[in-house]
């Protein structure tokens, strides 16, 4: 047996990219970088400063919100290829969300070549690739806002350098030249060259720094439906995903985890009959987990089930460690009986005297479960250690700066010697970032090491079940005060839990309140004059993680809720009490006036539809930079909540790809509604009750409603796509549950409670 050393001392942890960076990193500077690449064109792009970066994205959320610090140089690299080809690598991780079609779309608009002729992959690990206000991620709904003035800029000045090459060689003036489809022309004398040609020559210029950018008006592919670049390698099989991936002369790897996180094997005692298997290379124990390496995967995976192994005891009580009698609904207790006051993440105006003055006061607590990410991807990675004392490690991943660093702490490298490759995701949602015990390529690392060999690990869906990294379970308590004429003068809440922001960036946060934790209940848009919100930490013992629109996938469902429980106890109407208290937004107001007429009309009922008795909630959301409101319709069949409709009127300022757009409202919809009708881990005595989806039930096509959305451009700046369409489809759908049945549901998921008759 290969006897692995406890890697703990290499941090397997989400790292400061700030302080985790390779070494020998040179000084930015503010200009443009240009260099011959076997003949390529490769161009980087001159960014803003910071200040000025960050207005013109918009407001930041999550990690985006975290830069580390300004005037940090970020470039974007452009290849045009002496044959025509012409290739992006992006900063960013293709994961179905659509950003390789988007960046082409804006490098194509100012490039002035069609985004069909882009061939878009992930950039390596670099600084020039931290676009995301000084730091380089995928999430947060931050892609296409952080770069859309970064890639314009790099289409238009590697555009200026192709007309400035075709002048020199037509021997004309660069105003006498235009440009259409990769090709620079000469009208006056029907002369023209492809870019491809002019590439060498380009090389020889100095980058203006300066160019200007096309007048929106003369836009061909910048908010227009451009087809996915990447659909047919989809749709023909052809796209390689981290589960797809080989090298030469590699070992696959099956893992069986430990039941309890925290606990280690400690013995095996059918070691010698499994290492006889047919396929068997050997077998390895690791940090919280035994593998075996073998020949094939499925021999692998059929071997290592086979062991018999002995696990460290756990503690037996406590919610410092997952314990033996570590249960979900112990962790909610915890919550609900912590008394520690917390910290102020938001107050405004008198809230004790509001509440002294109030005609009547209005209370409720509302708490949402674990979720699963549930991917359809299985977790993989391979790792390869080379010759020349490098490593190569494929993985999907939304950092991989990160992911390199973490990478050379396990492997014992400078960071500098680690490659990372970053495939397209078969699943986004939060799922790609390290999380300590949540993820295989440490174990790949350590295998690898152990083996000598290249080594692909991939977690059966059992294993993944029960190590992926969770949304975290939350716990907030509502109080408002209703003036004579039920009108709310004043807001309470106080959430208490943990968010992943305050865990995996902590050391950059300037606050001990976690806006991961309170987003979705803070900074929202009605005018309530009197408001205190406060959080209290209480920290998980299992792996939390970032989840689809992460804090704001339940707190906005717990504050949208309680809005309507003010307008009932008020004797309000919940759509009319939501546009009386946005009279100071007009961009809020238009969003609601939008979805009521998608809807045909607002209408809560009660009321009669195809047979039956239906009703309509209402909510709205402010997540990442955009605004949503929404309405669905419901009615009960069989004590279960079935949804007919969801309205969704979207507001993210501007847009890029329409049909892009849409889909992720449609997309992000479909989780929100699972979210909150089905989903749910549960742990009793410290163990997952969900091993896969026959226990960790999802929307199934039965339960899927017909989706409508609108856009709505008000013109503010960019904002998210991917994430904002969810979190105001599950208190839109809880506000209709209540509105046909009576049954205000507080504790999530819907599939919980047996709902009465409509």
């Amino acid at each position: 047996m290969d006897q692995l050393l406890d890697p703990a001392h290499h941090g397997i942890a989400l790292v400061d990219p700030a302080t985790e960076a390779p070494q020998h990193r040179p000084e930015p500077s503010r200009r443009g970088l240009l260099a011959a690449a076997g003949g390529a064109l490769v161009l980087s792009a001159i960014l803003p400063v910071r200040a000025a970066r960050a207005e013109a994205q918009g407001p930041a959320e999550g990690a985006g919100a975290l830069a580390p610090k300004p005037g940090t140089r970020v470039a974007a690299f452009l290849e045009i290829h002496p044959d025509g080809t012409i290739k992006l690598l992006s900063p960013f991780v293709e994961g179905g969300q659509g950003i390789a079609t988007g960046l082409a779309q804006i490098v194509g608009e100012e490039l002035d070549v069609p985004p069909s002729r882009f061939v878009v992959e992930c950039a390596p690990p670099g600084p020039d690739y931290a676009v995301v206000n000084g730091i380089r991620m995928t999430g947060g709904s931050f892609s296409t806002r952080s770069s859309y003035d970064v890639m314009r800029r790099l289409g238009a000045t590697a555009r200026d350098l192709m007309i400035r090459a075709a002048a020199s060689r037509l021997k004309v003036q660069d105003g006498e030249l235009t440009t259409r489809d990769g090709v620079v022309l000469h009208a006056a004398t029907n002369r023209s060259l492809a870019y491809g040609e002019l590439a060498a020559d380009a090389l020889k210029l100095k980058p203006n720094e300066a160019v200007p950018l096309r007048d929106p008006k003369t836009f061909r592919y910048i908010r227009q439906p451009v087809p996915r670049i990447d659909v047919r390698d989809k749709a023909t099989g052809r796209a390689v995903y981290a589960i797809d991936q080989k090298v030469d002369g590699m070992l696959y790897a099956a893992v069986q985890h430990a039941p309890r996180l925290g606990t280690e094997p400690e013995t095996l005692k059918n070691e010698a009959e499994v290492r006889a298997m047919p396929g068997v290379h050997a077998v390895h124990r690791l940090p919280g987990a035994v593998a075996v390496t073998a020949d094939s995967w499925w021999r692998a995976r059929k071997a290592v089930e086979a062991l018999q192994v002995g696990w460290s005891a756990a503690k037996p009580s406590g919610i410092d460690t997952v314990a033996a009698d570590f249960s979900s609904a112990g962790m909610l207790g915890a919550l609900k009986g912590s008394a520690d006051p917390g910290h102020v993440a938001e107050e405004e105006g008198d809230v004790t005297g509001a509440f002294a003055r109030a005609a009547k006061v209005v209370e409720a607590a509302y708490e949402a479960p674990y979720l699963a990410h549930a991917q359809l991807e299985p977790p993989s990675a391979i790792a390869r250690f080379n010759d020349d004392g490098t490593l190569d490690v494929w993985l999907p991943n939304q950092m991989p700066e990160v992911f390199q660093a973490v990478s050379a702490k396990v492997a014992g490298l400078e960071p500098a010697k680690v490659r990372i490759h970053s495939p397209m995701l078969g699943g986004f949602f939060g799922r790609h970032f390290t999380y300590d015990a949540g993820n295989p390529f440490p174990q790949a690392i350590l295998l690898a090491k152990a083996t000598g060999r290249p080594v692909k690990v991939l977690w059966s869906r059992e294993e993944e079940f029960s190590r992926d990294a969770l949304r975290p379970l939350s716990f907030s308590r509502f109080r408002a005060a209703l003036d004579e004429a039920g009108q709310p003068t004043a807001i309470a809440v106080r959430t208490v839990g943990e968010g992943p922001i305050g865990r995996y960036f902590g050391m950059l946060m300037k606050t001990p309140v976690d806006p991961s934790a309170v987003e979705g209940i803070v900074a929202k848009p009605y005018a309530i004059p009197n408001r205190r919100m406060t959080f209290t930490k209480v920290m998980h013992p299992v792996n939390i993680a970032f989840w689809r629109s992460v804090g704001h996938s339940m707190n906005d469902a717990f504050y949208e809720s309680f809005l309507d429980e003010v307008a009932q106890a008020g004797g309000q109407d919940p759509f009319a009490l939501r546009m009386a208290l946005l009279q100071g937004s007009a961009r809020h107001r238009a969003l609601l006036t939008a979805v009521a007429e998608m809807s045909g009309g607002w209408r809560r009922g009660p009321y009669r539809a195809e047979g039956g008795l239906r009703a309509r909630g209402v909510a709205m959301a402010s997540p990442f930079g955009s605004e949503t409101a929404t309405i669905a319709e419901v009615s009960v069949e069989g004590g279960e909540a079935r949804v007919h409709n969801l309205w969704i009127a979207f507001d993210p300022g501007s847009i890029v790809n329409p049909a892009i757009v849409k889909a992720q409202v449609e997309s992000a919809a479909a989780l929100g509604l699972s979210s909150v009708l089905f989903e749910q881990i549960v742990y009793r005595d410290g163990v997952r009750q969900s091993q896969n989806y026959d226990t960790y039930p999802i929307l199934r096509r039965e339960h899927m409603p017909a989706v409508h959305v609108r856009i709505v451009e008000s013109g503010a700046p960019m904002g998210g796509v991917g994430e904002p369409g969810l979190p105001g489809v599950p208190p839109a759908i809880l506000n209709a549950i209540a509105a046909l049945t009576g049954q205000r549901i507080r504790a999530l998921p819907v599939a919980n409670t047996k709902l009465g008759a409509a």
